[in-house]
């Protein structure tokens, strides 16, 4: 079984083994009737089987919906709240003095000297402090205001290129009840791409940070020719000399000093109608440039909906955690589910997230630690991370306490498997790791790229939650599919949401049907509310990524392939793009094979790359430094950490442990990478090799890697 397969090895003396087992047998058969009376998991076991969603007629491709939409999609949150500024409106009234958005203050911010020489900044953070829902509205009113000042109107452009921070929601919330349209750029995107949005967008004004302001605005606005206002969220930048003519900085404060001051009375006129533009969001684009997709108030609002539908008893004791970009869609979606439930948002960054992560100083606390959140977004990227640094701290255990954290892993997995809970190890033996992430997680979202099966019971078992894993793009308004919080099984992302229905469309090439046996299988079409405007400035790309039917609904055709299992979820078998005919006639999917070695401690990221001109797959691997280390000292190669990566020696020796890999999840022979590339460098958004969510840029990579390419397919002579 699955389960059988992502247990952890122990080496514990067969005959012990045996009086072990049956001890946890003798347990099991004693707690079971009191546990099955007292915690109310029956209903959970009972609600995890049934269907979840079906289609809406016998046809073959019809569309799936959720069954609690099957007669009509959901579209509004709130009757009467069609658009942003009214939810947030409605939301306000409603919680009015409750916190909203919270922020830690910085005690002391030092520079710490590495034994390379490197200098690392590491910082003291003290408590949160906090907005409340009144603060926040006064603050985007006055902001909005003094952007109109400023000669900002109505339905025009205005760009954002800021880190996650409370004044993001601020200025977003803003522009949403002034109708202006938000343009969202990725914090750590390239200075040809931030270029290529604003100049697309024309806008006029840019809303930023001092950091980013000196760290990439300035080399580039010289090429902006349109930009007159740029406005620092975080007090005045010390040097204002470099700039052009023509462009003035101000300060939030100053802006919003301004709009108090302002006569308001034009501006009832000014309010949105569902169907206006409230964000053009740049994709982080795994291919090509960035993309600006075009979201409405009334899709943000359908897709937050059908999310809010899928988390539990979502409220005023929630406490939500915000460091994914809120340029993405993901968290953008997330955090306004949060402010229109009465949840608090405590803001924190990948460099502050735990009390190990880079910039937290030695003995201080990071943030989750501090906020103790309820709820929390992540990106597989960051799962597995955790993943990984927790099986290193295992495996550097005694040997009594390791076998007894895999003991109580094996039999948790177990447990889970059958829908039961295991309080008893949660408390004695997972206590210290949940506490990881503050200890009061009772949900954690997942989205943004496929979460691989032992990551996601990795997280199940030692964090004590569900992982709701979700599907959904940019272009359907972040929202698509989440799986529900009873549901535990692995490898699938859920049933549709209430907003919108999902069909599948004969993919020939692929050989993928909707008629296909046991589960009907094709591309992914998301139609609904939630299926955004287009393009900006793409007429040619929208027409080909979207379609109208007969009935007026809007569909995206995702280029993912998918199957509906008969409970109504979905799983993402393949995507059109990654499938690669190789010289035979054997069709490799990419995604697939890195998704399967990806999860090996040896290996911080892969890249696997195939040619219709050569009969094999060859990848690009980025090693983990402290595995390969180790794995060259048992092999007796000495050398630096760049000789140990380009010696064909460990090329090797790694291409084993890949082999190995592969062969135990079940790929097929000619999946297996002959030949890698073991790269010293890590790849991060900032070098231009992986998207913002960590999402691979296979054109990219190809061109990085073009010469290893032809070496390892034997160009050149070689």
């Amino acid at each position: 079984s699955q389960a059988a397969k992502m247990k952890l090895k122990h080496d514990i003396n067969p005959v012990l083994l045996q009086f072990i087992n049956f001890i946890i047998l003798v347990y099991t058969f004693v707690t079971y009737i009191p546990w099955y009376i007292f915690s109310g998991s029956k209903e959970a076991i009972a609600k995890a089987k049934q269907v979840k969603a079906k289609p809406v007629n016998n046809k073959p491709g019809a569309a799936y919906r959720s069954v609690n939409s099957q007669h009509c999609l959901a579209s509004v949150l709130y009757p009467g709240c069609d658009t942003l500024d009214k939810v947030f409106k409605y939301a306000k009234t409603k919680f009015k003095d409750k916190k909203l958005l919270g922020t830690r203050e910085i005690l002391k911010e030092e520079d710490e000297i590495q034994p390379s020489g490197k200098v690392f900044k590491k910082v003291i953070l003290g408590k949160y402090t906090w907005l409340s829902y009144e603060d926040v509205y006064v603050k985007a009113v006055n902001f909005g205001n003094g952007l109109a000042v400023l000669g900002q109107q109505p339905k025009t452009n205005i760009a954002i290129f800021c880190e996650t921070r409370a004044e993001w929601m601020i200025a977003a919330q803003a522009c949403f009840m002034c109708n202006y349209q938000l343009v969202t750029l990725y914090a750590t995107l390239g200075g040809p791409a931030i270029v290529h949005g604003l100049n697309e967008t024309e806008v006029t004004t840019i809303i930023t940070s001092k950091e980013l302001m000196q760290t990439k605005l300035k080399a580039i606005v010289s090429q902006v020719p349109l930009l007159r206002h740029i406005i620092t969220v975080d007090g005045k930048p010390t040097t204002w000399s470099e700039f052009p003519k023509g462009v003035i900085v101000h300060t939030m404060a100053s802006v919003q000093a301004m709009g108090a001051k302002a006569d308001t009375g034009h501006k009832q006129q000014a309010r949105p109608v569902p169907s206006d533009i409230a964000v053009i969001m740049y994709t982080s684009g795994s291919t090509g440039v960035p993309k600006g997709v075009m979201i409405s108030h009334c899709n943000i609002i359908a897709g937050i909906t059908g999310m809010a539908e899928r988390i539990p008893k979502v409220g005023e004791k929630d406490v939500y955690i915000g460091y994914l970009p809120l340029a993405h869609v993901l968290e953008l979606s997330a955090e306004l589910v949060c402010l229109s439930h009465g949840c608090r948002i405590g803001y924190s960054s990948p460099q502050t997230l735990a009390d190990q992560s880079s910039k937290i100083k030695k003995g201080s606390k990071g943030d989750v630690t501090t906020l103790k959140p309820t709820l929390m977004a992540a990106v597989p990227e960051i799962m597995d991370r955790i993943y990984k640094n927790v099986m290193n701290k295992v495996n550097e255990m005694t040997r009594f306490q390791r076998n007894l954290f895999i003991l109580a892993y094996n039999y948790k997995m177990e447990q889970i498997s059958k829908g039961y809970t295991t309080p008893l190890c949660d408390s004695l033996i997972f206590r210290k790791v949940r506490m990881l992430l503050g200890g009061k997680l009772r949900i954690l979202l997942c989205g943004g790229a496929p979460l691989s099966a032992a990551t996601q019971r990795f997280m199940n078992i030692c964090f004590c939650c569900p992982v709701g894993q979700g599907y959904g793009l940019t272009e359907s308004a972040g929202a698509g599919t989440i799986m529900e919080a009873c549901d535990y099984s692995t490898g699938r992302v859920g049933a549709p949401l209430v907003c919108c229905e999902i069909k599948l469309l004969n993919w020939e090439e692929g050989g993928y049907y909707n008629t296909d046996k046991p589960y009907p299988r094709g591309e992914i079409l998301i139609g609904g509310p939630n299926v955004t405007v287009g393009y900006y400035k793409n007429e040619a790309r929208t027409k080909k990524d979207f379609t109208v039917d007969e009935n007026g609904q809007r569909w995206l055709h995702t280029g993912d392939i998918g199957e509906f299992h008969q409970d109504g979820c979905l799983k993402i078998i393949d995507r059109k793009k990654d499938l690669v005919k190789l010289q035979a006639g054997e069709y490799v999917s990419l995604g697939k094979i890195e998704a399967a070695l990806k999860t090996l401690p040896l290996v911080d990221n892969i890249c696997v790359y195939a040619s219709s001109f050569h009969s094999y797959v060859i990848g690009f691997v980025v090693p983990n430094q402290k595995e390969l280390v180790e794995l060259a000292r048992k092999k007796g190669f000495k050398g630096t950490w760049e000789e140990i990566c380009n010696s064909p020696e460990m090329e090797k020796e790694v291409l084993k442990v890949l082999a190995e890999a592969a062969m135990a999840a079940n790929l097929e022979k000619f999946e297996i990478p002959v030949k890698i590339r073991l790269s010293p460098e890590p790849w991060t958004p900032e070098t231009g090799l992986v998207t913002d969510a960590f999402k691979l840029k296979r054109k990219e990579l190809t061109a990085y890697y073009q010469m290893d390419i032809d070496r390892m397919y034997g160009k050149n002579g070689k």
